[in-house]
């Protein structure tokens, strides 16, 4: 979600009312708006990375606030809120879970420091099209992410969870031909990035399970974003991840 787009007691009220609907399943989504068109589309101008990523956090702490039945008072640089309360609809919880996603470094540090859920992506600077990115997507990068979190998230009894957007997901006997056949269309990543990213699932349906193990066991990263096209090959990755 857009933080760019949404204010607190409008996006509270939200949430709470999904929370209710889904009998306690909703989550609080927010990142900073990273492409121009969701910004322009709605008649706003594009703003700084800084200012994009300011006002998410304000967004996020402001609006967990009132779901968790907080009276908030607040004045920052992007809301103020006078005694405001979140009284009708209230969530079927008494925490919804915060889930930032993102990558850039003050992003996942603030999300190791409060959310519960981190997505990240590896996405890079937007492209000339305003909506595709290049990628950052070796192991190196990967790691320094994970880690980027676990030291922000250092001081809390329970580390957040980690969630990876997955771009691209096939099912194949060769998955190293596959990934070369790929690998033009995703700007910035190697072959090498596409086998063995926690964003792109390339393989046979027993090595992509294997790469998620290994993901789980040396990363963390237990969640994933996945697109509806996908989802046939996934039921099939899931069952053998079950039986293994």
């Amino acid at each position: 979600m857009n933080s760019g787009v949404w204010e607190p007691l409008a996006l509270a009220s939200a949430v709470a009312t999904l929370d209710v609907l889904s009998n306690g399943r909703a989550v609080l989504g927010v990142g900073a708006g990273h492409t121009p068109a969701e910004w322009t589309t709605t008649g706003r101008a594009f703003p700084s990375a800084r200012q994009r990523v300011s006002r998410m956090i304000e967004l996020a702490d402001v609006t967990t606030r009132l779901l968790d039945g907080e009276t908030t008072s607040y004045r920052g640089e992007y809301f103020t809120l006078a005694d405001a309360v979140l009284s009708d609809p209230r969530p079927v919880r008494d925490h919804v879970p915060l889930l930032v996603g993102g990558n850039g470094g003050r992003v996942l540090r603030f999300a190791g420091r409060e959310a519960d859920i981190v997505g990240i992506t590896g996405l890079g600077n937007t492209l000339a099209d305003g909506h595709s990115h290049g990628v950052d997507w070796s192991p190196d990068a990967v790691r320094r992410t994970v880690e980027t979190v676990r030291s922000a998230s250092g001081h809390r009894d329970r580390r957040p969870e980690l969630e990876a957007l997955v771009q691209m997901v096939v099912v194949t006997d060769d998955a190293a031909g596959s990934a070369r056949d790929l690998v033009s269309f995703v700007e910035g990543a190697t072959v090498e990035d596409l086998l063995h990213s926690p964003f792109a699932w390339i393989g046979t349906v027993e090595e992509i399970a294997t790469k998620l193990r290994e993901g789980a066991a040396a990363l963390g990263i237990r969640r994933y974003v996945i697109r509806p096209s996908a989802m046939p090959d996934v039921r099939l990755i899931l069952d053998a991840l079950a039986g293994g």
